[in-house]
């Protein structure tokens, strides 16, 4: 199929100043077919997602700062409209719906990364790579899929990594959707897995959501005097036999290390901004043989993995649906704690 017609400009939204709001521009340039590097496509992008990342990106609070100018985000959900010429684009084709994601494109262990090290998904067209787009599957709404290319995956693969087998027990600090419901996608996948549950959480409403999606085991970590004991009472009295950690702070990863059972796995999700540090007493981590790993996105693989245990209807994502043009009232959202579920945009 030759490539679609491309408007020379379309609506973006960029940031210029670390720190500072994003600028919507209507006239963003677009890169045109003709100028398409090999292994390069173009996309129309349907809906993208807005993450906790993104905000800590927007306000530069990770050692590792990202360009300048930028257009921000990493899940999306659009169409090819155009591939560079000399591509090996094996069988992707004009016209097929697929996924943008942090990831977006490695080459000789350098990889280049959705609105980081290049621009991102908060506009109507984005450049992407023939070799890392992921096909969408049938059946798997675009906005629903969208939070799958991030969050979802993000969790799927630490649980991967765990190493947890089908019985055993894992706890997920903040299961009832903490950083936007990341967590408790993090839930569904690992009920989906045949693990066992022990959600760490607050309030009654988390609580019922956790029992409603698959956690055997609640621990209110406000109303606990001892969360360490009370997470391992909850676990055969031995603790779980993994830790998925996906908040942005510091204390319950610490807190995990604690509460690990002996051979335990702490997988380490969340990114807090700043300095937090993760104090692990070494005569504890021998004593109990723990493995302590990072886990920062799944690869291509475990996209299409993730995708379609979700296709499968086996975990899902609430979301609102939000215009581009709302972008900064979400970061103020985000940083107010007024943040329920995934933001998704419509564009």
């Amino acid at each position: 199929m030759a490539n679609l017609a491309i408007p020379k400009t379309a609506k973006a939204a960029v940031l210029n100043t670390r720190g500072e709001k994003y600028v919507f521009k209507d006239e963003y340039p677009v890169k045109q077919p003709s100028e398409l590097l090999p292994g390069e496509c173009l996309v129309k992008l349907e809906y993208s997602g807005v993450c906790r990342s993104d905000l800590h990106v927007k306000q530069g609070d990770w050692r590792k700062k990202s360009i300048l100018p930028l257009i921000g985000g990493h899940e999306a959900v659009g169409r090819v409209v155009a591939i560079g010429e000399h591509s090996d684009a094996g069988t992707l084709k004009i016209g097929d719906r697929v996924g943008l994601k942090w990831i977006a494109d490695v080459c000789c262990a350098q990889s280049k990364t959705h609105g980081f090290t290049v621009n991102g998904t908060f506009a109507e067209y984005a450049v992407s790579y023939v070799d890392y787009v992921t096909p969408i599957p049938d059946g798997l709404d675009s906005a629903a899929a969208a939070p799958f290319l991030c969050a979802g995956v993000t969790v799927y693969k630490g649980l991967k990594q765990s190493k947890a087998k089908i019985g055993e027990w894992v706890a997920i600090s903040g299961a009832g959707g903490g950083l936007g419901h990341l967590e408790d996608e993090a839930v569904q996948y690992a009920v989906a897995m045949g693990l066992r549950v022990v959600a760490i959480d607050t309030g009654a409403a988390k609580k019922e959501l956790c029992a409603k999606i698959g956690a055997e085991k609640w621990v209110d970590f406000k109303e606990t005097t001892d969360l360490e004991a009370d997470v391992r009472a909850a676990t055969d009295g031995l603790g779980p036999h993994a830790a998925v950690i996906a908040v942005g702070d510091a204390r319950p990863f610490n807190q995990a290390l604690m509460y690990l059972r002996p051979a335990g796995t702490l997988v380490a999700i969340g990114m807090p901004g700043g300095d937090a540090l993760l104090n692990v007493p070494v005569q504890l981590l021998i004593g109990k043989c723990l493995t302590i790993l990072g886990s920062a996105v799944g690869n291509r693989q475990d996209v299409v993995e993730a995708l379609q245990i979700a296709a499968q209807g086996k975990v899902k994502c609430e979301y609102q649906v939000r215009e581009l043009n709302e972008l900064n009232e979400i970061f103020d959202e985000m940083m107010a704690g007024n943040f329920a579920g995934r933001m998704i945009f419509r564009l």
